[in-house]
């Protein structure tokens, strides 16, 4: 099964929507799983992105019997686009009942998913590198990387899991083969579902602009993964999910920590329901981003 091809639009543009906290959980208040479902649907129908990111808690495991036919139902209206999609996974997407490699089985099915299960001997699930072509299709022009972020500490008191050394290591011999290869580090940008500490950090000592509604809920360890950013000097936005009522971005030492807007109905949060557009500028490393909200019924 051939794999879709990444390109740069001819006018220089690649549009990528981040999707993000679904958790479909069906047979649970299962008209709000539906709002959801046709919110993904509208906003892919009027943003006609190049890529689509699915960045976590597709669903909610643990609420459900059937986690098998509710991801599939979760994905359904993406993989009925045709556009090219990835995934990675959060912490309640493999709580119960089915693990990560079974869900990315599932994703395999499907021409337009470009998940991985990334390297068998580091940590997680999902740590994988997409590149995009040139408008010209002659070169790489950008890169996307996902991390699995995990689920929760080895303690439950010590909160959430985090980005592993290995997965560091990964990420940086894989931007050093890029950078090789392209004569410099090609512009890039990161996706991850729980937030790393420096969105805590900007947060209270930066500036951000959009929403702040709760805590960062980010680990209490910080493994690396923004200082190892730094020093490749590719990444240049990060996207994250988790935290239903945040959906700010701020910039720390010139990367953009980004959230995306929660999507899904079917679990708490007060902002409105939607997605998050990302639009990529050939040759530049330089990006536009903004939240699209689900339409007044």
């Amino acid at each position: 099964m051939a794999r879709p091809e990444l390109k740069y639009r001819p006018d220089g543009t690649f549009h990528i929507l981040q999707f993000t906290d679904m958790h479909v959980k069906d047979g649970f208040e299962i008209e709000k799983d539906a709002r959801t479902l046709a919110l993904i649907e509208q906003i892919i129908a009027e943003r006609k992105p190049d890529l689509i990111v699915l960045t976590g808690d597709v669903i909610s495991s643990y609420d459900v019997e059937d986690q098998e036919g509710t991801f599939r139902r979760a994905i359904a209206g993406v993989v009925r686009s045709g556009i090219p999609f990835a995934v990675i996974y959060g912490n309640h997407d493999s709580e119960k009942g089915i693990t990560r490699r079974e869900l990315n089985g599932i994703l395999a099915e499907f021409e337009s998913s470009l998940a991985e299960d990334g390297p068998e001997d580091i940590h997680g699930v999902g740590n994988y590198r997409l590149a995009i072509a040139s408008s010209t299709g002659d070169a790489d022009a950008a890169v996307l990387y996902f991390f699995d972020s995990g689920d929760y500490g080895p303690d439950p008191v010590e909160g959430y899991g985090w980005i592993h050394p290995d997965q560091i290591q990964w990420y940086m011999a894989e931007s050093s083969k890029s950078s090789r290869k392209n004569g410099g580090p090609l512009p890039a940008l990161a996706f991850f579902h729980i937030p790393i500490p420096e969105y805590e950090q900007v947060s209270k000592h930066g500036t951000i602009t959009g929403h702040k509604g709760e805590e960062v809920c980010c680990p209490k360890l910080n493994s690396g993964l923004f200082t190892a950013m730094l020093e490749m000097g590719d990444v240049m936005g990060t996207f994250a999910g988790h935290d239903h009522d945040n959906d700010y971005v701020g910039e720390l030492y010139g990367i953009q920590l980004c959230y995306g807007r929660v999507t899904g109905h079917n679990t708490y949060g007060k902002l409105e329901r939607g997605a998050r557009v990302i639009v990529l500028n050939e040759g530049e490393r330089t990006f536009e981003t903004w939240v699209q909200l689900e339409k007044e019924k």
